[in-house]
């Protein structure tokens, strides 16, 4: 019997323990959000959850909000399956932490107030430019949100038993539901605490696994990492460079768009940009992003001992059986190391680092739901349709309709992306990220001729070309592990766009504003440039 099979059937045998065990998480972070439900007194609260979180605070659920499936799962997965060059998706999550840190953060917490369309429309036309940001945010947070689905479907599925696909189908929509509610109750303050509580258990989680399988290895990474090579079937070069990135030119260029994707791709993301927002002050924005690089480098660290640690102690064809592009490695490694499929132990620990995941995806879920539908609500609704004359409530009102929507959306979506590598699909939301968002808010907050032509072909341009080429490349058709196996529609090579989407945002964002009649009002510019480095006259 193939481990996948066995490690339903142990799941099956302690179902009891593992349901008990999800419960216990859902519904205290179900109670955390019902709690902070009740202090939402306003729009201000609901959005920037009452800018009462210190810079720790903040720095832990930016930590809990960028964690996500794809840190935990899709790293993992990919580093037992492609060895060292599975690693890089580590590598560049974190580093692209200095460009946030360096260009965005104190910036962007000084300029804007709920959105980063606060931040383009404070010297540009309203209206067109609100309206970009608001399509550019709910595109990337669905992006996004797909990678999510994906992981929760993966997860709930090996720990059930549940093999068929109506029960893969049934718990994507069952996590959407679950979503929508953290976000309609608790707004931003019930998300920021589920993302602190989930932060630390995730950590803790992966301490623990960390430790288990170091110790198997007598805390020698030499011998972890050579015992890897030798249960890959490849040897040595499973350490090297190439694996996946080095077969031919296509696959290198596909390593370069995914390094560029994953560097600047942090710096657009509409989730992490509004969290900025949450704290008093541009410092507290600083701390809170410190605080983050150390917390997310020390578990980036940890992702050596979950994906070698997989490739050294499971059975690779097992892996791939359980899932194709190896999102189950890190449940299976968890109850490998207590004590395999047949123990209680390996029950306990895959029922315990399978639920720290699932808290981990509802966190960061809710986020980007909480990011899409507040831009929908702020931007779209009361600033656009109502032209600035709706009221709080109604804006509130408006966000919680536009979560039951865009979790909708995301739910028949998560449905056809079961089987995609979750690390993958999140560096394609970076990348359009990357391509619309980035651009336009350097270009608005250091370049006083940036017009609002300049900023809706920038957003524009990045976000359709970025989508556009995701739609015809091997992501979505044309092999084994796409969103459409069965058919074969793609002509671009590359499996990430942003090798060519990210340079056109920054080429049409310079083209538009250089094309424009448009003359850039100074004394506007002067005031941005101001507040934006100095903090004086910010929300």
């Amino acid at each position: 019997m193939s481990p996948h099979l066995l490690a339903a059937e142990s799941a099956s045998d302690n179902r009891p323990l593992i349901i008990t065990l999800f419960a216990v998480f859902v519904l205290a972070t179900l109670g955390i959000t019902v709690w902070a439900g009740r202090q939402t007194k306003d729009a201000n609260d609901f959005y920037a959850g009452g800018r009462q979180f210190s810079g720790f605070q903040n720095g832990l659920a930016i930590s809990g909000d960028y964690m996500s499936a794809a840190s935990f799962l899709g790293i993992a997965g990919a580093i037992a399956l492609s060895g060292y060059d599975g690693f890089l998706y580590s590598i560049g999550f974190l580093v692209a932490w200095l460009v946030a840190l360096l260009l965005v953060a104190e910036p962007l917490r000084n300029s804007g107030r709920y959105t980063m369309g606060d931040v383009l429309a404070y010297r540009m036309r309203q209206r067109p430019v609100r309206t970009a940001a608001g399509v550019s945010t709910i595109v990337v947070s669905i992006f996004y949100l797909l990678a999510q689905m994906a992981g929760a479907g993966v997860l709930v599925s090996l720990l059930l038993g549940i093999t068929s696909e109506a029960g893969k189908i049934l718990i994507v929509v069952l996590v959407g539901v679950v979503m929508m509610l953290y976000v309609t109750i608790g707004g931003m303050k019930g998300t920021t605490w589920v993302q602190m509580v989930k932060a630390v258990l995730l950590i803790a989680g992966t301490l623990l696994i960390t430790f288990l399988v170091l110790l198997k290895f007598n805390f020698n990474i030499s011998d972890l990492l050579g015992e890897a090579a030798k249960n890959s079937g490849i040897g040595e070069s499973f350490l090297e460079p190439g694996l996946k990135y080095g077969l031919n030119a296509t696959t290198k260029l596909d390593f370069i768009s995914l390094g560029i994707a994953l560097v600047l791709g942090t710096a657009g993301l509409p989730h992490i940009l509004i969290r900025f927002y949450t704290v008093p002050t541009a410092q507290a924005a600083r701390k809170s992003v410190n605080w983050a690089i150390g917390i997310i480098g020390v578990f980036y660290l940890m992702t050596i001992a979950l994906g070698f640690g997989a490739a050294a102690l499971l059975d690779h064809d097992a892996i791939i059986a359980s899932n194709k592009s190896g999102n189950t490695a890190a449940p299976l490694l968890a109850e490998e190391i207590g004590g395999g499929a047949d123990s209680t132990g390996g029950a306990i620990l895959l029922a315990v680092i399978s639920a720290v995941a699932f808290a981990t995806i509802l966190a960061v879920v809710a986020g980007l739901t909480l990011a899409s539908s507040s831009s929908f609500a702020h931007d779209l609704y009361a600033n656009v349709i109502r032209k600035g004359k709706a009221t709080q409530k109604e804006e509130i009102s408006a966000a919680r309709w536009a979560t039951v929507g865009i979790g909708t959306v995301a739910v028949v979506l998560g449905v056809f992306a079961r089987d995609l590598n979750v690390a993958g699909l999140v560096a394609l939301a970076f990348a359009v990220a990357a391509s619309a968002n980035l651009p336009t808010i350097l270009y608005s907050l250091f370049w006083k001729r940036f017009t609002t032509q300049g900023a809706l072909w920038s957003i524009y341009g990045g976000l359709i070309s970025s989508v556009f080429l995701v739609l015809f490349s091997p992501v979505v058709s044309g092999k084994e592990t796409s969103m459409f196996p069965d058919v074969d529609f793609h002509w671009f090579p590359l499996e990430n766009p942003g090798l060519i989407s990210i340079p056109l945002g920054f080429l049409l964002g310079w083209l538009g504003t250089l094309v424009s009649k448009e003359r850039p009002d100074q004394d506007k510019y002067a005031e941005l440039e101001v507040r934006s480095l100095t903090g004086h006259g910010a929300h």
